[in-house]
């Protein structure tokens, strides 16, 4: 109030002086004898009297009730004990309806009455008796002019000061009376006369309908100021002077309900309905009435007249008696209303108030527990009636019109214009409306206290009592609790559709959300160069603030100006929500705006279109693929942000990543803990899809995989410049690893820390096919259609693969021949052998290189101690290796002089991709048996042959030739998958029953390398094994060593070999004779080789020796006898 000193101001009030008090008439009384005015004579019919004319005086003991005029009407309405008193006659008969209850000669009595009474020196000089002390206490009345009104108007406008008693009550009647007719205000009807004209609000004139309450006329300017400020062309526009007047009546009557006398009219009932125990005064009339606006029961004039009275809060925030009362010492010391730079009638909006008081709040000021009340229950007021928001009013209606009528407010249609705002509706929100519900937000800072969202505090009522009751109410927290929940069981669909509307909104001003700016406020100043909380800079607008703050969250110390530890944990916060709604993300949703049309328009599920934005990130837009790669980028970092993947993968962090999930700092150990676990039985399906997925769009850009990205940063820059996609750098790293290892360089190329971050990233790669885009591109067709229901995860695609590989088409089988020949050289890779193997190499081969695992596992694959699902898998794998040579490296190496000597013609017809059937191997095992190799490729294709010797699937020729035979002739032994040799047998003993002469071959090589080593014939070293031990025990093994020594003690008399021993052996003599008739020898060494493995052989060579004595002896004496005849010839 004291901002209207001075005397140009001091009219100007005045002019307003009397509509705006409300303090409660009925309750008080002024002393009698203390105000006598003087009487007045009632106006005849016929002579109408001018508005300042004063009538002649009667008697000093005049009463309103001895009026023939208003006889009847006192009689009927008001108490006897009030007829003596005229202000009691005048406070009864002034607060009816004219137009029911009393008669107009009656009511023209009663404004000259009060006119007069206004009007009279007397009336001036009572005031300076009984409120004398005030007077002098007061210096602007102290110096007003008598005579002329202005000392009764200063202190009607200072009564909220006013402590003597006396003078207080004196100014509430007199208050009552002045403020009950507009043209009782003194100057009011100057300043507004031409407008209440224009506007149609009313006349001014005497000898018309004259009433004692004019009230309407003031409510007509009043929806006039409001309109005025809805509308941008207005057809007559308030004067200023009139608007600051009508400002200000609506200011002076707002601490008692009764000033306002077309709202005191329009909700009379609906006060006694509602606030009949609340006193008047204070304004606590209006604020009980407030808060049953929306109530079912309240009438819709009443409704009418309070939303126009919280329109002009809004437009001047000193309507409200209660909000200006409280936070006027707040407001002066946070220096709200000392800014010359802005116009009085912006100062006085209701959110520039908001505004300066929450951003003293928001950074930490003290602003009073009462001013904090009121502020409080306005936001909520501006969220629950969009009306009251001229901008909303002015620049929405198009939308409320077309998509949000018929709601009730209660904030609803609000919500609805947000909707529109988020694009969950398909007609586009105009820009200006966008910015309009923007600065309501602002000025609501709902984020501060979620029960000044009404429509949200209901819809979410039940989620906030069972997931979010921990949590004080109408604590900020509670909306990250909601947020946390959203797509939960806990949450409603109604709760959840207000709270992405309102979200939406809060996350385009990082200020809005109060926990993130009151921890980062000092970041943002120190970095981001922000000013203060209602300030916004068009360098750093609000939207680009929090982008500013996340670029600095990950940074690491050697790259400096980190965020502070709070302002981080926050940032992570808001990331968190961001990413369960792509519409959280304002610079996502506006650089993407089309991919998501574009690409993703079917994707609506939660957390969808984030999904889809990475699947086709090449094909987006530069400016979207940028802010979808940095979001991704900084997900590798840390994937807590994913909270739609944490939440999904809850249950497997809490059994086997808790440890990491606990550090403040990921760094990506989260992720890889999860791949890592990916198969465990706590793993579900969501978090198995959003692993993969994440995993497949690592593969898109290296710097996907953050402990990647950090360990082999400056490798890649080195060795592999202008590779993007994770796939090639690994392979280009790879390669260079693979190179150096093969040359024996000095010194790796890759670094130490780089390599062990790429093992792991291979080992990553081979679990999903899909990791793998080489490989996964060019088999696509045969998924489809050789493994249609084969699971990717867990390597089970690419094994199907591998056993359909006779099936695949030539680039797929290509791919797959690699990928295998790479797994053989490095078993590590190989996903599930190592995954089905894992306690196996534990148990057998933990000091094991991880290159030499298989030879470990091959080693031990008979124990008793293996398990039967790794012993299968063993096995796959070493038929896999015996169907080419260089699926087997440790064979590979040790003949490498071999192959090339003796099976050259093997190698001019093979294909560089594909097997070669196991015919290299054969090659080699016809040389062993020939005895041919070399001692290093000698042990390996013994090795081989004992192995296949005991399962014929391990001999890929044998299977491939012989496999029709196998089903006649031999269905049950192999049925019975016992790997002891038992098929390999029957084809022996039914070799005679054999039809296909390829197959009658390799059953014959079989016998022929049996001749070599005992141990490849299995059935006959079992057989035999005690008598190897008695009679051969010194003799060494190879060479057909062993063999020869059974042979000898089969043919020697004085050795009993056993029963069993006996008939194999003599079964293998028949089987050996059989096949040197079918098969003789093909040449010298052939012939000697079977000699030597003869039964017989001492009697061969017995008998190549006589003949070759009887040679010599016949050829000695033929040439003595040609000699002899030589000499006879000469001599004569």
């Amino acid at each position: 109030m004291a901002a209207y000193g001075g005397s140009p101001l001091r009219l100007m009030l005045l002019t307003c002086a009397c509509l705006c008090s409300f303090v409660s008439v009925l309750s008080l009384k002024v002393p009698r004898g203390l105000i006598e005015p003087r009487a007045v004579d009632p106006p005849g019919k016929d002579a109408p009297v001018a508005a300042g004319a004063s009538q002649p005086r009667r008697a000093t003991g005049w009463k309103l009730a001895e009026e023939e005029a208003c006889r009847d009407d006192l009689t009927r309405l008001c108490p006897k004990h009030t007829w003596t008193n005229n202000l009691a006659v005048l406070e009864c008969l002034q607060d009816r309806r004219e137009e029911i209850d009393i008669a107009p000669d009656c009511n023209h009595l009663l404004w000259n009455y009060k006119l007069n009474l206004t009007t009279d020196l007397k009336f001036e000089s009572v005031a300076t008796e009984v409120c004398k002390s005030t007077i002098a206490e007061i210096n602007e009345c102290n110096e007003e002019e008598r005579g002329r009104g202005y000392l009764v108007s200063c202190l009607v406008d200072h009564r909220s000061n006013i402590s003597e008693y006396q003078c207080n009550q004196y100014v509430t009647k007199i208050t009552s009376i002045i403020f009950s007719d507009y043209r009782l205000i003194c100057g009011f009807m100057d300043k507004c006369k031409e407008d209440i004209n224009n506007l149609r609000c009313g006349s001014i004139n005497m000898g018309q309908k004259d009433v004692h309450s004019q009230g309407e006329v003031i409510a007509c300017l009043e929806k006039a100021l409001v309109r005025q400020a809805e509308q941008l062309n207005h057809v007559h526009s308030i004067k200023e002077e009139c608007q600051k007047a009508i400002l200000r009546v609506a200011e002076l009557s707002s601490d008692d309900f009764h000033l306002d006398r077309h709202l005191y009219f329009a909700c009379r009932d609906d006060r006694e309905r509602f606030c009949q125990n609340v006193q008047a005064g204070e304004g606590k009339v209006y604020k009980c009435l407030f808060n049953h606006k929306f109530e079912e029961a309240m009438s819709e004039k009443c409704r009418d007249a309070l939303t126009t009275r919280q329109k002009l809060i809004s437009q001047d925030y000193r309507v409200s008696y209660s909000l200006a009362k409280s936070c006027k010492l707040d407001l002066r010391k946070q220096r709200c209303s000392l800014d010359t730079n802005l116009p009085r009638a912006r100062e006085a909006r209701l959110s520039y108030l908001l505004l300066c008081l929450e951003a003293a709040v928001h950074r930490g000021r003290s602003v009073s527990g009462e001013c904090q009340g009121e502020m409080l229950d306005f936001r909520r007021m501006l969220m629950e009636d969009f009306s009251l928001s001229p901008e909303i009013v002015l620049h929405c209606r198009t939308e409320i019109e077309a998509q949000c009528s018929g709601l009730h407010r209660k904030g609803r249609t609000l919500h609805c214009l947000m909707r529109i705002g988020r694009g969950d509706r398909s007609a586009p929100i105009d820009s200006v409306c966008q910015s309009a519900l923007q600065t309501l937000i602002q000025s609501a800072d709902p984020g501060a206290d979620y029960r000044i969202d009404r429509a949200l505090n209901e819809a979410c009522e039940s989620v906030i009592q069972t997931a979010c009751k921990h949590i004080r109410s109408g604590d900020p927290m509670i909306l990250s609790c909601l947020m946390e929940h959203l797509y939960t069981e806990k949450m409603v669909e109604d709760c959840e559709h207000r709270l992405l509307e309102l979200q939406y909104f809060i996350s385009r001003d990082w200020k809005l959300d109060p926990i993130l700016y009151r921890k980062c406020q000092g970041d943002a100043a120190r970095l981001c160069h922000t000013h203060s909380w209602n300030e916004t800079s068009e360098l750093m607008p609000p939207g680009a603030v929090f982008s500013c703050l996340y670029r600095h969250a990950y940074r690491t110390e050697e790259q400096g100006r980190r965020l502070s530890r709070d302002c981080k944990v926050e940032v992570q916060r808001i990331l968190h929500q961001r990413a369960l709604d792509v519409k959280l993300d304002p610079d996502l949703q506006k650089r993407c705006m089309t991919d998501l049309g574009k690409w993703c328009s079917e994707k609506t599920d939660m957390g969808q279109e984030l999904e889809c934005l990475q699947d086709h990130l090449e094909d987006l837009v530069s400016s979207c693929r940028e802010v979808v790669g940095n979001l991704t980028e900084l997900e590798s970092e840390d994937i807590q942000i994913d909270a739609l993947l944490i939440r999904a993968c809850d249950p497997i962090i809490q059994a086997h990543c808790h440890d990491v999930a606990d550090n403040q700092i990921d760094t990506g150990d989260l992720m890889e803990c999860l791949v890592q676990n990916k198969h465990q039985k706590e793993m579900n399906d969501k978090c198995a899809v959003g692993v993969t997925h994440f995993q497949l769009v690592q593969m898109k850009d290296f710097r996907f995989s953050y402990k990647f990205k950090m360990a082999c940063k400056e490798d890649v820059l080195r060795l592999c410049p202008n590779i993007k996609k994770k796939v090639d750098v690994v392979i280009c790293l790879s390669t260079t690893v693979r190179n150096d290892t093969l040359q024996d360089v000095r010194e790796q190329r890759v670094s130490l820390k780089c390599r062990k971050q790429l093992r792991v990233e291979e080992l990553e790669m081979s679990e999903d096919i899909r990791l793998e885009p080489e490989l996964y591109d060019p088999c696509k067709a045969d998924i489809s259609r050789l493994c249609p229901n084969v699971a990717f995860g867990n390597a089970q695609m690419i094994e199907c693969l591998k056993e359909q590989k006779k099936q695949l088409s030539q680039r797929c089988h290509q791919r797959i021949f690699k990928l295998q020949e790479v797994e053989m050289g490095d078993p590590e890779l190989d996903y599930q052998l190592m995954r089905v193997c894992k306690q196996m190499i534990k148990r057998f081969c933990t000091e094991t290189d991880a290159r030499t695992v298989l030879q470990c596992l091959k080693q031990n694959k008979n124990s008793e101690l293996m398990d039967p699902k790794c012993k299968q898998m063993i096995t796959k794998r070493q038929i896999t290796q015996n169907t080419d040579y260089r699926l087997n490296p440790v064979l590979r190496k040790a003949c490498r002089a071999d192959i090339p000597k003796f099976c050259q013609s093997i190698l001019n017809k093979a294909s560089k991709d594909s097997e070669l059937e196991g015919q290299v191997i054969g090659c080699l095992k016809l040389k062993y048996a020939d005895q041919r190799l070399s001692p290093d490729c000698e042990d390996q294709i013994r090795v081989i042959l004992q192995e296949s010797a005991l399962d014929y699937r391990l001999d890929p020729q044998l299977q491939m030739h012989c496999s029709d035979e196998i089903s006649r002739l031999c269905a049950e032994e192999a049925a019975a998958q016992e790997q002891t040799g038992q098929v390999e047998e029957c084809l022996k003993v039914n070799l005679l029953k054999i039809k296909q002469e390829v197959c009658k071959k390799e059953v014959l090589n079989m016998l022929k390398e049996s001749k070599a080593d005992i141990f490849v014939d299995p059935v006959l070293h079992t057989a035999c094994a005690l008598d190897l031990k008695h009679h051969c025990a010194a003799i060494t093994p190879g060479r057909g060593r062993q063999m020869s020594c059974l042979m000898e003690s089969l043919q020697d008399k004085r050795i009993r070999l056993q029963p069993e021993c006996k008939k194999r052996l003599q079964d293998r003599i028949d089987m050996w004779s059989y096949a040197a008739k079918v098969a003789p020898a093909e040449g010298f060494s052939d012939l000697a080789v079977q000699v030597m493995m003869s039964p017989s052989k001492n009697f061969i060579l017995l008998m190549i020796a006589l003949s070759v004595c009887v040679l010599f002896l016949v050829g000695l004496l033929c040439g003595r006898i040609t000699k002899r005849v030589t000499r006879e010839l000469k001599n004569r």
